[in-house]
């Protein structure tokens, strides 16, 4: 099969026989074969309902619900579990997406090598209460994990089936799958101008606070890339550092001490000095980081993810 289409969606029933039937005949032009999986996460408008025609009258859809709301990373993991696909494009299911830019992505991965290709909304029909924070979004990122996207949450993406049979994505990593994608291997990463659709139904649902809830996860995953397998690493460091640091500023004090009581000079007690109690705190908190460390490596080395979202329906 050439191609996966993954769309996830939430509370699009009115654009999804239009969606499909645009997909159709991008498809059936360019004599592609094709499934297209649909993701419905969670939705209470008649989606599912839409899904559950589209899969019975064609043989290339399928379509899986989820028994609530798990967010858009669940579901795009949910269908690269499912592609068969040798190239797999997302998609938003809302239409500002174009599906007539998936033969060009198409031939970016097969013919150009790409392991990823990653749309580029140059022109949006967005307010600037979203770009504006999309932009300082996307330069921290970039910035951060050297990866030269322009959008890098854009929905629509082509990929090499590979990445998507190799990477495991969860809580609200979508934003960030070129990220993981090159954590693991797949560096060959590219970028695809893309026509950007005003909204022709319904109204987004993302709001202001998902460009708090990036930047939260833009720390987590950076986090996670540097430190995750060897947790160690960090709370051992800063746990050493801030034992050894503790201890050193108590000795020093007690010396202090005891040097000017050998001098017959005057002293005072050390515990009347703010500085020794400073250097304990600063000793307990390095041997709690540096024993954090340790049942982290405990917890990396004996525990396997598990997907925590459950699918009700299947078609």
């Amino acid at each position: 099969m050439d191609i996966s289409v993954v769309i996830p969606l939430y509370n699009e029933a009115e654009s999804l026989q239009e969606l499909y039937a645009w997909i159709r005949r991008v498809m059936n032009d360019h004599a592609f074969t094709y499934e297209v999986i649909f993701v419905d996460d969670g939705s209470n408008d008649g989606s599912w309902e839409i899904i559950r025609t589209l899969a019975t009258e064609n043989p290339e859809v399928q379509g899986f619900r989820f028994s609530k709301n798990y967010g858009k990373t669940a579901a795009l993991q949910t269908g690269f579990n499912e592609t068969s696909g040798k190239v797999v494009i997302t998609m938003d299911a809302d239409l500002q997406d174009s599906p007539d830019e998936i033969p060009e992505l198409y031939r970016m991965i097969t013919e150009d090598g790409y392991d990823l290709v990653s749309g580029w909304k140059q022109k949006r029909y967005d307010p600037i209460t979203k770009t504006l924070p999309t932009k300082l979004f996307n330069a921290t990122t970039r910035f951060i994990h050297d990866i030269h996207l322009h959008d890098m949450n854009c929905g629509l993406k082509a990929y090499n089936s590979k990445v998507t049979k190799s990477i495991v994505i969860y809580g609200e990593m979508h934003r960030y799958i070129p990220v993981v994608a090159k954590w693991n291997g797949f560096g060959k990463i590219g970028e695809k101008v893309v026509q950007h659709q005003a909204r022709k139904y319904g109204h987004t649902k993302f709001g202001i606070e998902r460009f708090l809830n990036g930047f939260l996860d833009l720390l987590s995953i950076t986090f996670v890339n540097k430190f995750g397998k060897s947790p160690m690493h960090f709370f051992g460091l800063f746990g050493v550092l801030s034992f050894v640091g503790g201890l050193a500023m108590a000795a020093y004090l007690i010396g202090e001490k005891l040097y000017s009581i050998y001098s017959h000079q005057p002293y005072r007690n050390v515990t009347d000095n703010p500085l020794f109690f400073l250097g304990l705190t600063a000793a307990l908190i390095g041997s709690q980081m540096f024993l954090a460390g340790f049942l982290g490596e405990l917890f990396v080395r004996n525990n396997a993810r598990k997907d925590d979202y459950v699918i009700s329906e299947r078609i």
